[in-house]
């Protein structure tokens, strides 16, 4: 999706600055689809300001200039409708933890446990936080949307998924390595 589809929808869940919708990006709830610059937001905007998709308002702020509140209108709304149609591009993946991972025959042993040990615990941590707020919007008066919760379920599927295959297979690229380290000492003697 382009910047200019994300910003509209993170509009639909209410008025938002600039700012805010980085922070979508960042923490909020679209952290795990797509991410967006200040560098295109804000220019987004200002395109779909033009275009009536979007409309702002100045708030006051105490001893800092004005920032611009930015909403959907109708148009916006049928804009995004539109968006939705399409057909999505493939699922990209993109981990600094895989590249180093990649090339664990280059690193310290030590080096890779350390990788493996926090990025299970990242995954564990992350599942879950997923797997706390499914329970408190399922505890609570609200019935959840139920788009959301199949994301939230498959987010949280995945973070367990990735955290329970380096556990399982984590010993056994610790072996595999020391293998490999050991033909390399070999074959330079």
């Amino acid at each position: 999706m382009d910047v200019r589809t994300l910003c509209l929808a993170v509009l639909t869940k209410g008025e938002a600055t600039g700012y805010e919708i980085k922070k979508m990006f960042e923490e909020g709830p679209f952290a795990h689809f797509q991410s967006a610059s200040f560098g295109s937001i804000y220019p987004s905007l200002s395109r779909l300001l033009a275009e009536g998709l979007v409309e702002a308002r100045a708030q006051e702020q105490d001893g800092r200039p004005d920032k611009k509140v930015y909403s959907i209108t109708p148009a916006g709304n049928a804009m995004l409708d539109a968006a939705l149609t399409t057909v999505p591009e493939a699922d990209t993946f993109r981990s600094d933890f895989l590249f180093l991972l990649f090339f664990a025959t280059r690193l310290p042993e030590a080096r890779v446990i350390d990788l493996i040990d926090h990025r299970i615990a990242v995954y564990r941590e992350k599942h879950a936080h997923i797997a706390d707020q499914i329970a408190e919007r399922s505890n609570g008066d609200c019935a959840g949307d139920p788009g959301r919760e199949a994301v939230a379920g498959f987010g949280a599927a995945l973070y367990l998924t990735a955290a329970d295959y380096l556990e399982s297979n984590r010993d056994s690229l610790i072996e595999q390595l020391r293998a490999a380290r050991a033909r390399l000492v070999q074959a330079a003697e």
